[in-house]
Formats: C-alpha cells, sequence, structure tokens
C-alpha cells in the first residue's frame, strides 16, 4: 500500500526534504502514514501514476526521498 503524494513531480518531493510530508490516505482499512519510518508515496494522482518514491520520515518530516 502506499500514500498519495500532493506533489506534482518526484523531484519537488524531493526538495521538500526537511519539511513535512503532504499527502493523503488512499487505504481503506486505516491510516499507512507513520511519523517514522519508511513509507511508498505515488503521485501526482492516484488514477494518473506518474512517479513513486521511498520516503524516509523522522518526527514527521522527510529526511530522504529514493
Amino acid at each position: 500500500m502506499s500514500l498519495l503524494g500532493l506533489y506534482p513531480t518526484k523531484k519537488a518531493l524531493k526538495e521538500a526534504v526537511g519539511q513535512p510530508l503532504r499527502y493523503e490516505e488512499t487505504a481503506i482499512a486505516g491510516p499507512e502514514y507513520q511519523s517514522n519510518g519508511t513509507v511508498v508515496v505515488e503521485g501526482p494522482h492516484r488514477d494518473r501514476l506518474q512517479w513513486a518514491a521511498e520516503v524516509t520520515l523522522k518526527d514527521g518530516k522527510i529526511v530522504k526521498v529514493r
């Protein structure tokens, strides 16, 4: 499962390192966001997937984007 990133491009997501992740939950069963750890983020829209990234978070802020 993954989160929907509210960034137009993966480059824009990478430029947001050090800031809180802007996202929408996509899971039906419950929240997937965790403020510490690694999550998969896709964007820019669920129906028009153009990029995906593995994002590492610490204290709710983006530390690394792969």
